[in-house]
């Protein structure tokens, strides 16, 4: 059954909204690949994502960063294995959500995709399939910023032809929501599938 909320563009976040979050075997992989400690690893890998995230560094050199912050020396091999066991952790997709953004395709509802990721996502967000599913894909590392910056919503607004009212945003990080919101944006702070739903059937109602 179609969710039909006419004037309105829906705009979602990527990652652990309609990806699943990556789980324990594909982190221990990532750390076994690294040759380091979890312990350490993590917060070094999440201290560099940002500049990834925003374009600011590429993805080597992304890499590179958390080698010279562990004391590691990888090899170029090393580094594409990890780069490749990260992407493709973030690759599943999360039934429920995916069922939800058919079923507002279906009604005839404006979709977007906005998601803080490297460059490398562009491609499959586009050109997967989940982009038969969005009138149009921005990803922060190809716009030199990042959600929850003002200038980011805004790149978005403009692209899509749209003032604020007209969009809701759906992100799993509240501060990002709040970030859309600031702006006259209409926010949901995602939690679950289910939740998302019920959402967005009391817009359409």
């Amino acid at each position: 059954m179609g969710i039909s909320i006419p004037g309105k563009v829906v705009v979602f976040d990527y990652g652990e909204v309609i990806s699943v979050t990556p789980t324990e075997a594909d982190r221990a992989q990532l750390t076994e690949i690294a040759g380091g400690e979890a312990e350490v690893f993590w917060p070094a890998y999440w201290r560099h994502r940002d500049a990834l995230d925003q374009g600011t560094v590429s993805i080597q050199e992304y890499w590179r960063g958390i080698e010279r912050e562990l004391g590691e020396n990888w090899g170029d091999a090393t580094v594409h294995r990890l780069w490749l066991a990260d992407f493709r952790s973030w690759l599943s997709i999360d039934h429920d959500t995916l069922d939800v953004l058919i079923d507002l395709r279906d009604g005839g509802t404006r979709m977007a995709l906005l998601s803080n990721a490297g460059r490398d996502f562009g491609s499959y967000f586009r050109h997967g399939t989940l982009g038969d599913l969005f009138e149009q894909v921005f990803v922060s590392g190809e716009l030199g910023t990042v959600k929850p910056n003002a200038d980011i919503f805004e790149v978005v607004l403009g692209e899509l032809g749209i003032a604020p009212e007209q969009m809701v945003f759906v992100d799993n990080k509240e501060v990002n929501v709040r970030g859309a919101e600031a702006l006259g944006i209409a926010g949901h702070v995602f939690t679950s599938a289910a939740d998302l739903r019920a959402y967005l059937e009391s817009l359409a109602a």
